[in-house]
C-alpha cells in the first residue's frame, strides 16, 4: 500500500549514515520504485475548468481573460497554469514518504540563469510560489512530465522522449548519490555555475552547444534594472515614469484616475519600508539609499496572471541608478491541501523561506510584507529584484539532443535543491543505483502528458462555449491604490 504523502518517514535523530541509506531502501517495500510509473486519475477528480475558476475567484476580474487566454495557446502553456491539478493528481501516487522543501512548480521554465550577489552567474530554480515541504518524488514527476510535453510540441519520437526523461532522472539520482556522501557544508555550498554549463554543453553538443551557451550567458547578463528601466520606463517632465503598456503594464496613477500620484504612493512607501524588516540588516541599509519614483500593475507568467503583481521603481545616486523590485503577492500553496500549510501565517514569508532553502544563492532584495488594501483585506507579498542577471530557456528551439542535455543540468539542480533540506542519504537509498526508477518516472511522465492533453482541450472548449472568457481585456480601472489592491 501507498504511503500518505501526509505521514512524513524519518529517521531517528542522529541516525548514522547507514541507518538513514537502509531507511530509505526499507521504504521500497511500501511504495516500489517501479510503482511510480503508475497514473490513474480519481474517479472523483474535479472538472479541469472549475478547477482554474475557484482559483480565479480572489483575482483581479479583468485580468483574469489574459490567464485563460495564455493557457490555451498550446498544452505546455495550460501545464504551466495547471499546478494546482496535478498537485491534486500527484496526491493520489505512491511516495516513499521522505519529504523535501518542494519547489511545487518544477516545470522546465522554472529552471534558469540567475545572479548570485556575488555577480556571479548560476543556474537554478526560480519561481516557488508554490514552495512547501513534501514528497520530493512531486517535484520529479512535474518535471519529467514537462519534458514530455515541451517534447511533443517539438514533434520529438516516442524514444527521443522517453530518453530525454530517462536523462534526467538518472541525473538526479546520480546527483542525490554524490550529495549522500558528502558533508553538510559541501552540500550547502554546491552550486551550478556558468562553466558547469559550458562544459556540459560541449560535453553533450559540441562548440556550437558552447557557443549557444555563451551567447545565453551574454543575454543573461545585460537583463537587470537598466535594462528593464530601458524597456518600461521614460523620462517625462524631467522625471523617470513607468510608461503604460494595458493591460500588462498600467502605472498606478491610470488605475486611479483623479487621485494625486503621491497619495497613491504613499501606501507602497510605507510597503518597502515593511518589507524592509525581512532585509538582512546590510541589505535593508542598501535599500534605504533608494526612493520610489512610480509603480505599475504588471502581468506575469501564466499561472500567476490575475494575481496583484507590482512593479515598484526606485532611483539611487540619480536618474541612472534605477532599482525594479517586483512585489508579487502570494497565496496559499496548492500543495497545502495535500501536505498540510506548513509552518508560520505569512504566505510571503514561505514563499522567501522555501527559496532560501532551496537556492544556493537568492536575490539580496528577496523579502516579504503584508499589506492593507483600501478594501479593507489584508494580503501577503513577497518581494525581489524584477531582473538581475535572469536567462530562460527556449525549449521550443531545442533539438532532442540540446533537451536531454538541459534536463540533465535541471535534474541534478533539483537534487542539490532536495538534499538542502530532504534526507539525502535516505533519498539516495530508496533510489538505489539501477535506472528502475528511471524508467518509471518516464512512463509516468508520458501518461500524465496525455491527460494534460485532455485537460488542455477541456479548457479550450469552455472558452469556446463561452463558459470562460478569454481574450485581451479593456484598459478597465479594477483597481486599488493600496498595495493590497
Amino acid at each position: 500500500m501507498e504511503r500518505e504523502a501526509t505521514a512524513p518517514l524519518r529517521a531517528a535523530p542522529h541516525a548514522t549514515p547507514a541507518e538513514r541509506a537502509a531507511l530509505g531502501r526499507a521504504a521500497r517495500r511500501d511504495a516500489p520504485r517501479s510503482s511510480h510509473a503508475e497514473f490513474a486519475p480519481s474517479p472523483r477528480r474535479p472538472d479541469p475548468p472549475a478547477v482554474l475558476e475557484a482559483q480565479s475567484a480572489d483575482r483581479v476580474p479583468e485580468l483574469v481573460p489574459i490567464r485563460y487566454a495564455r493557457m490555451t495557446e498550446s498544452p505546455f502553456r495550460f501545464y504551466r497554469g495547471a499546478a494546482a491539478l496535478m498537485a491534486a493528481d500527484l496526491a493520489g501516487t505512491p511516495v516513499s514518504g521522505i519529504r523535501a522543501q518542494l519547489c511545487g512548480d518544477a516545470h522546465l521554465l522554472n529552471f534558469r540563469l540567475l545572479a548570485s550577489p556575488e555577480r556571479n552567474l548560476l543556474f537554478d530554480i526560480n519561481d516557488f510560489d508554490e514552495t512547501l515541504p513534501g514528497p520530493w518524488e512531486w517535484d520529479v514527476k512535474r518535471l519529467a512530465a514537462s519534458l514530455v510535453i515541451a517534447g511533443r510540441a517539438n514533434s520529438f519520437t516516442d524514444r527521443e522522449r522517453a530518453g530525454i526523461v530517462r536523462a534526467a532522472v538518472r541525473s538526479y539520482r546520480e546527483a542525490m548519490a554524490r550529495f549522500a556522501g558528502m558533508r553538510n557544508l559541501e552540500v550547502w555550498y554546491a552550486r551550478t555555475d556558468a562553466e558547469r554549463l559550458r562544459t556540459v554543453a560541449a560535453e553533450q553538443l559540441g562548440g556550437r552547444g558552447r557557443r549557444n551557451v555563451d551567447r545565453a550567458l551574454g543575454k543573461a547578463r545585460s537583463r537587470d534594472s537598466r535594462q528593464a528601466v530601458g524597456k518600461l520606463a521614460e523620462v517625462v517632465d524631467g522625471r523617470l515614469r513607468i510608461v503604460a503598456d494595458p493591460p500588462v503594464v498600467v502605472p498606478l496613477t491610470d488605475l486611479m484616475p483623479g487621485v494625486e500620484r503621491e497619495t497613491l504612493h504613499r501606501d507602497f512607501r510605507a510597503m518597502v519600508a515593511g518589507y524592509a524588516r525581512s532585509l538582512a540588516s546590510d541589505r535593508r541599509s542598501l535599500l534605504e539609499d533608494f526612493a520610489l519614483v512610480d509603480v505599475a500593475r504588471k502581468v506575469v507568467g501564466v499561472g500567476s496572471v490575475g494575481t496583484r503583481c507590482w512593479i515598484i521603481l526606485l532611483l539611487g545616486r540619480d536618474g541612472g541608478d534605477p532599482l525594479l523590485l517586483q512585489a508579487k503577492e502570494a497565496g496559499p500553496s496548492v500543495l497545502a491541501e495535500h501536505t498540510g500549510a506548513g509552518r508560520g501565517g505569512n504566505q510571503g514569508e514561505r514563499v522567501v523561506t522555501g527559496q532560501r532553502l532551496m537556492q544556493a544563492s537568492s536575490d539580496i532584495f528577496l523579502g516579504w510584507e503584508r499589506a492593507d488594501g483600501v478594501d479593507g483585506r489584508r494580503r501577503d507579498f513577497y518581494v525581489r529584484q524584477l531582473r538581475d542577471w535572469k536567462g530562460i530557456a527556449e525549449p521550443e528551439s531545442m533539438v532532442p539532443k540540446g533537451m536531454r542535455a538541459f534536463g540533465e543540468v535541471c535534474g541534478a539542480t533539483l537534487a542539490r535543491a532536495h538534499a538542502r533540506s530532504g534526507d539525502r542519504i535516505a533519498i539516495a537509498g530508496y533510489l538505489g543505483r539501477g535506472d528502475v526508477f528511471d524508467r518509471a518516472i518516464a512512463a509516468f511522465a508520458e501518461s500524465y502528458a496525455d491527460r494534460n492533453e485532455l485537460d488542455h482541450r477541456a479548457l479550450v472548449e469552455a472558452v469556446a462555449s463561452g463558459r470562460l472568457p478569454a481574450g485581451v481585456p479593456g484598459d478597465g480601472a479594477n483597481g486599488s491604490p493600496g498595495p493590497g489592491g
